[in-house]
């Protein structure tokens, strides 16, 4: 190095330490980055529910373009003849979006939608309308799925996760709400593993809740995520509540559909029985010092817990001479305390498989092994 460069070196020596130590900085500042990115890759959608902005509204924008093809506009005719000497058809509207499974096109929706209808009418999206027949439905769910001759154009909606999903979430619902086509609410996915009750009286577990509109007519419309997955089946709202709606979780929608396409129905094991949670009065009524438990109401003759000897009541709940049925309060090593916890029990297992009940009668406690049938239709 001569004195030139000497002299260079000494005037820009601390500048090219520091230069250095940037680019050292930069690159541990550069994994650091990396993996925020990730992160924040992760965390898009939830940033995309809090922090609305009008970009965030040209990617609502964008999915509706992306979906709207999709969608169907439901339209069924049933026959009132209930005490009405000249029969009259009555008229429902609802919402569904087209699905694909093993290489066919189906449309989902809900069972409320088209139940007991003897016809059923879809339109498209440009206007076109076909007729259709009902594959087959699960009122355990309020779940259906219809069959039509579809054109070419119409794509299948892509199936997102509701497990994966979190509150917080952006939610998008899309139906048709007092037939006005193709409408679209935005809002956040309020809760999760909700429980309500379907029109036809049952319970359904583990449904999303959101703040995004949902209205007649909107019922079995998609709910979908920010990449415009479907995550759930608009199915419901609170009466008299703004701003709460339901959604069927899309993975029970996947189950359920599926063998409803290579079934016709949902196959789900049966014990045979009606029964009611065991509170503290009919504990009292029963003679039993139980917190929790299923009293068995009716056993239905032939059917598994009626071959296993197991018993109903004698008289109808709250009459003076009433004479309690068997309180199931085991099922296949798992302690019952509610009918619902018996459910899932249940739904847990496959026809034919032989489980055990643990159950008290008279006060005494005892056991019987019962083998799962299928259940009926109808019940």
């Amino acid at each position: 190095m001569d004195q030139k460069d000497e002299r260079w070196f000494d005037k820009y020596h601390p500048y090219l330490v520091m230069v250095l130590i940037a680019l050292f900085a930069g690159g541990i500042g550069g994994m650091l980055g990396y993996h925020g990115a990730m992160h924040e890759k992760v965390s898009q959608e939830r940033l995309c529910a809090i922090n609305l902005t009008s970009s965030d509204g040209a990617i609502v924008v964008g999915i509706f373009e992306d979906v709207k093809r999709s969608m169907v506009h439901i339209e069924s005719s049933r026959t009132n003849i209930s005490g009405i000497k000249h029969p009259f058809p009555i008229n429902g509207t609802g919402s569904g979006f087209v699905i694909e499974f093993n290489g066919s096109r189906y449309i989902l929706t809900n069972e409320h939608v088209i139940t007991e209808a003897d016809d059923l009418r879809v339109t498209l999206f440009d206007g076109t309308r076909v007729e259709a027949e009902l594959l087959g439905s699960d009122p355990m769910t309020d779940i259906a799925v219809i069959r039509a001759e579809l054109p070419d154009y119409i794509p299948p909606l892509t199936l997102g996760d509701s497990d994966r999903i979190l509150p917080g979430q952006l939610a998008i619902a899309i139906g048709n709400p007092y037939a006005l086509d193709n409408t679209i609410t935005l809002g956040i996915i309020s809760g999760l593993d909700r429980t309500i009750t379907t029109e036809s009286g049952y319970t359904v577990h583990g449904v999303i809740q959101t703040d995004a509109a949902i209205n007649p007519g909107n019922s079995g419309g998609p709910l979908l995520n920010a990449r415009g997955e479907v995550i759930g089946i608009n199915s419901a709202i609170m009466p008299f509540a703004e701003g709460i709606g339901f959604a069927i979780p899309i993975n029970t929608a996947k189950n359920v559909s599926s063998e409803i396409i290579k079934h016709g129905k949902v196959i789900r094991p049966w014990i045979g029985i009606t029964g009611v949670d065991l509170t503290p009065e009919l504990a009292k009524m029963a003679g039993v010092d139980l917190d929790g438990g299923v009293l068995i109401v009716d056993v239905f003759e032939g059917g598994p817990a009626d071959e296993a000897g197991l018993r109903g009541s004698g008289s109808h709940l709250g009459e003076e001479n009433f004479e309690p049925g068997d309180i199931i309060i085991g099922f296949d090593g798992k302690q019952i305390r509610t009918m619902d916890e018996l459910i899932n029990a249940i739904l847990q297992h496959e026809v034919g498989d032989e489980v055990e009940i643990v159950y008290i009668r008279d006060g005494t406690r005892m056991k019987a092994d019962v083998r799962l049938m299928e259940r009926p239709g109808g019940i």
